[in-house]
């Protein structure tokens, strides 16, 4: 499409939606019109997508994950179109901007962070590699939550994203599907002996799809998204006259990871997680019957990849329509399943693996329990002849009146993979120990990966010219191109360029900071981020107390190594999680602190951004200078800011965890600032039971100092938040080690001041951290799934 007829086509459609001319219209009417636009070029790309799919039979995967978190789509959409530069001159000619028009589209509130956001990156990965292949979620009308703070305290607001509706999604009201709960199920013979299930006064509801398009990158593939919402099915509205019965079924999608500390709240996670694990399994079974194969083909077909173990009721799904619907034997109906299904772990903490009781899972999904009872029958009954009884029950899925989700995806999946290689070797050699020994082929290690055009192309346009400029455009198609950037490392002027543009991005985000919350910044100073979920083993805290040091040190006149910085964070708690919540206070009332003291803020202050998400990540990335992770060795499955920061040219401050420690191995150690335990050693404190906190406290006078200024008032208004974290780390002692790990990291930080104001090296250290990005885009990552477990190829146009 051509400028000029983009500009006559734009001025035409918003006078035959609006009836006046598109310079009257609001922002938001502007992004509308430009959307629907994009959106006719999408459809076209998906009929032909999905005609080619069906007519040639080919396999598809389904990635079923409880959350996305895609961002912004309208620029991402036009990128991958190919459609980006001559739709912005359009609009400059028609006096529009785009970033304006952007920034008018919501935030989809489909994610938490880490898990939903690595969902998005691979949707535009499989519809980039070629990939056949879609996700399957929730629609939540809320999403998770919108984080204000108030006192510096955290409270949490609705996300009423949808309140002018999502511009890019179809509803499907025709691929609806009916989600039973509750009531009971029989079994009863018909006439040839075989067992049917009746079912009996259950809760019917219906699951109604929206299909938001997955555009691949300039190669015209266009996949699905589907998303599920939950409503009355059709012609029942009698049978929900109370108003209580409406609300109960309008929950179960309306916000992402309801409280769970109570018996309600786990009963509607529960509720969320078979709601569109069987909503996507019926629809993708619904279409396996189209295509007239035997049910033997279903897995040389289908692939249904689960993402957590939040989706993991797709395998007794599965299990139930093959059984009672489709009539096949046990045996038949396992060996497809199997085939069929793989799995994601995402954690490494055993407290983190879901369980949920039989009794509720009983009543709830009587179906269910009775399939998932059997698989642990015989599962037992088959392995205990092999194993022995104690390994056996150790893998068992049922046990102590809980069914362990993990156990089941193990089981009845045919593949398990790991994240990160550390976090891999710590499944099979820990915390899956057992189903290692039994499945040891069942087990691979799959390193996460980020889209590195959304964040590097449509983030930082300023170091995307200045690539292209040095070594051509083949990387926006192949990542491992930017190794050629390498070659510059020498280069003044490159160094310099590089240097500017990280300033103009510093600046970008200093101006943000200002307009929202009447913080001045200088960009000279080191902008230091660490943006992820609050949690304590992601160690926000050892982060906090090291700035806290800073700001005694300097108050005393003890700051003769310190450059300036500004520390940035971004995170949200769990709203029941009362101690990361405190940890938020603090970090905040810190902040008040330091921001409003002369005799620090030219050397120190802190940015707390409320609401974090992608839209604020595009924007401090590309403004990071230092790259905090900093999670408790062996904690941290992956992780994938530290992708995202390195790829914008931030150095990494980081134990050896997760992908830190590939980050590392490509880099070199003389381009990371490592600090800490290892996991070695954290395992050798965990078996010696050694560790003690409050022996560091005691003798080591940093740690002294810094601890009591959270009881004496230094810091004003945390009185019970200073207390309560005093005592995790003291009286407790400190569970994610903060304090043993502390004084490597105050000495760590002052190799960063120092190396901070080696101006050139610096720059190199930067450049040589983009060079050796490429390896982390996800678009290799999906080549490896598909290749090593879906066992899908490509698509060459």
């Amino acid at each position: 499409m051509t400028i000029e007829k983009f500009i006559n086509l734009y001025k035409k459609r918003f006078i035959d939606v609006y009836a006046y001319d598109y310079q009257k219209g609001s922002s938001v009417e502007q992004l509308y019109i430009l959307s629907d636009i994009v959106k006719s070029l999408i459809n076209e790309k998906w009929v032909r997508t999905n005609q080619r799919y069906e007519q040639n039979k080919e396999k598809q995967v389904y990635y079923f994950s409880m959350e996305f978190l895609p961002g912004r789509m309208l620029k991402n959409n036009l990128l991958n179109l190919g459609m980006l530069n001559t739709v912005e001159k359009g609009l400059k000619q028609l006096n529009l901007d785009l970033d304006t028009l952007a920034k008018a589209e919501v935030d989809p509130a489909l994610g938490n962070g880490g898990l939903g956001r690595l969902a998005s990156c691979f949707m535009d990965s499989i519809a980039s590699t070629g990939i056949p292949g879609h996700g399957c979620g929730i629609r939540y009308r809320y999403g998770l939550f919108k984080q204000k703070f108030v006192d510096g305290y955290q409270v949490e607001l609705p996300e009423n994203w949808l309140r002018n509706g999502n511009l890019w999604e179809v509803r499907k009201e025709n691929k609806s599907v009916i989600v039973r709960f509750g009531g009971s199920v029989s079994l009863v013979p018909n006439q040839t002996g075989q067992l049917e299930a009746h079912y009996h006064d259950t809760l019917n509801i219906l699951a109604v799809p929206y299909d938001v398009a997955q555009v691949g990158y300039q190669n015209g593939v266009v996949n699905n998204l589907r998303l599920w919402s939950a409503e009355i099915p059709y012609g029942e509205e009698e049978h929900f006259n109370l108003e209580k019965e409406r609300e109960e079924i309008k929950k179960i999608t309306e916000v992402l990871y309801p409280d769970d500390s109570n018996y309600d709240g786990q009963l509607l996670r529960l509720k969320q997680e078979y709601f569109f694990s069987s909503a996507g399994v019926q629809s993708i079974v619904r279409y396996f019957k189209r295509l007239n194969l035997p049910w033997l083909a279903f897995s040389d077909k289908i692939a249904i990849h689960i993402n957590d173990t939040h989706p993991t009721l797709c395998i007794p799904e599965l299990m139930r329509i093959l059984l009672d619907e489709e009539h096949l034997s046990w045996e038949q109906a396992w060996e497809i399943t199997k085939n069929t299904v793989s799995y994601t772990n995402h954690t490494i903490l055993q407290e983190a693996m879901e369980r949920w009781s039989c009794e509720m899972v009983e009543t709830l999904l009587p179906r269910i329990y009775q399939i998932i009872v059997e698989i642990n029958r015989r599962h037992i009954e088959k392995k205990e002849l092999i194993y022995g009884t104690h390994l056996t029950y150790q893998t068992a899925i049922i046990s102590d009146g809980q069914i362990k989700m993990a156990n089941l995806a193990i089981i009845g999946s045919h593949s398990i993979n790991g994240v990160a290689k550390l976090h891999t070797d710590i499944l099979k050699n820990s915390t899956l120990r057992d189903f290692y020994d039994m499945y040891p082929w069942k087990f691979n290690n799959k390193t996460n990966g980020i889209t590195q055009r959304r964040w590097l192309q449509l983030a930082n346009p300023a170091l995307t010219e200045l690539l292209d400029k040095t070594i051509g455009t083949q990387w926006h198609f192949n990542h491992t191109e930017l190794k050629l950037f390498k070659a510059y490392e020498q280069n003044a002027d490159v160094l310099n360029q590089l240097a500017e543009v990280k300033k103009a991005n510093k600046e970008r985000f200093a101006r943000y900071v200002l307009a929202e919350k009447g913080i001045e910044l200088s960009t000279e100073a080191i902008f230091d981020v660490q943006i992820k979920r609050l949690h304590a083993y992601k160690r926000q805290l050892l982060n906090a107390l090291h700035i806290l040091l800073r700001y005694l040190d300097i108050k005393q006149g003890t700051n003769a190594e310190y450059y300036p910085r500004v520390f940035i964070f971004g995170a949200k708690a769990a709203p029941s999680y009362t101690y990361a919540k405190s940890i938020i206070k603090f970090i905040n009332a810190l902040a008040d602190l330091i921001n409003h003291d002369p005799d620090v803020n030219h050397l120190l202050k802190i940015v707390f951004v409320e609401n974090y998400g992608v839209s604020l990540a595009e924007l401090i990335i590309p403004a990071a200078d230092i790259s905090e992770q900093i999670s408790l060795a062996g904690k941290e499955a992956s992780g994938t800011s530290n992708m995202k920061l390195m790829l914008n040219g931030a150095i990494t401050v980081g134990t050896l965890d997760g992908a830190n420690v590939e980050i590392r191995d490509y880099v070199g150690e003389d381009n990371f600032f490592t600090f800490g335990m290892s996991n070695h050693d954290v395992e050798q404190f965990y078996r010696s039971g050694s560790y003690n906190a409050r022996h560091i406290y005691e003798t080591n006078p940093k740690v002294h100092r810094v601890l009591n200024a959270l009881l004496d008032n230094t810091i004003p208004n945390i009185m019970h938040e200073g207390q309560e974290i005093f005592d995790s780390l003291v009286t407790y002692n400190d569970e994610y080690f903060v304090l043993q790990d502390f004084e490597s990291y105050v000495m760590t930080q002052l190799e960063v001041d120092r190396l901070y104001q080696q101006k050139e090296l610096w720059n190199r250290m930067s450049l040589h951290n983009i060079a050796q990005a490429g390896p982390f885009s996800s678009d290799y990552t999906i080549l490896r799934y598909a290749d090593e477990i879906w066992n899908l190829s490509p698509y060459k146009k």
